[in-house]
């Protein structure tokens, strides 16, 4: 009797270049067959013949189970982790986030949002290094969109890898998604808005209507009304618009 097993693969869209959206997979995830279970039984398999410990099914001596899992990379394949700068910092959680762009003064503030399994943000990694390093008075913020899954769906986070640039009192002033390829674009925007600014007031941080979102998904705590459905906003939208036309 032939039996498999099978995990699902999760799968995200990641911009290999401009014109080209790919789907990258997440790295295969060993499995430990001792004392696995299989339909809620428990599963053992000897050296000399691979069986159901649970009963008289004896599966083939080629016995293979085909599993893939959405992360699993060993502390040596960590690559989102090495050679930091000192102003690159991991995020953790919606509410760091917050903190941290409220608290950067006006000083130049990019989130980086990438996955482990992106293929194009673990190529353009090097890269970000060398320019946190070049550009240390900038704060490069790193949201890991697998352990981040919900802020960054509600933030719209669709591609990776993808940037914003936030600065004092103006609060967002880009975003965008790019790659080494278009890498120009990054350095373009470090330099318009990384020199010195005029902005007076607090930081800024995020606009209102994403403290909402995130506030609606648990990743912060603050008090905020019903957001309105995808579909109730649209509505509304049509309606101011036609009180116009």
């Amino acid at each position: 009797m032939h039996m498999a097993c099978s995990f699902q693969i999760n799968s995200f869209t990641c911009c290999s270049n401009d014109n080209n959206l790919k789907t990258w997979p997440f790295s295969p995830c060993p499995i430990n067959f001792k004392d696995s279970k299989f339909m809620g039984k428990s599963i053992g398999l000897s050296t000399d013949q691979r069986s159901f410990s649970n009963g008289n099914v004896k599966a083939p001596a080629k016995f293979s189970v085909n599993a893939q899992a959405s992360l699993c990379v060993s502390r040596s394949m960590r690559w989102w982790e090495k050679t930091l700068k000192p102003n690159m910092i991991e995020i953790h959680s919606g509410q760091e986030l917050v903190d941290a762009l409220s608290n950067a003064g006006d000083r130049l503030v990019i989130v980086d949002f990438y996955s482990p399994g992106c293929g194009g943000c673990k190529a353009l990694h090097p890269k970000m290094c060398q320019l946190a390093e070049s550009n240390s008075d900038a704060i490069f913020l790193k949201v890991n969109y697998e352990e981040h899954r919900k802020m960054c769906q509600s933030l719209h986070i669709h591609v990776l890898p993808f940037f914003r640039f936030y600065r004092g009192a103006e609060g967002k002033v880009c975003s965008f998604s790019c790659t080494n390829a278009t890498i120009k674009k990054f350095k373009d925007a470090l330099a318009k808005y990384g020199s010195d600014l005029s902005c007076a007031g607090p930081a800024k941080g995020l606009d209102e209507n994403e403290l909402m979102r995130l506030a609606s998904v648990g990743e912060i705590s603050i008090n905020v009304p019903k957001l309105p459905s995808t579909s109730e906003e649209h509505r509304r939208e049509d309606l101011v618009v036609s009180a116009f036309v």
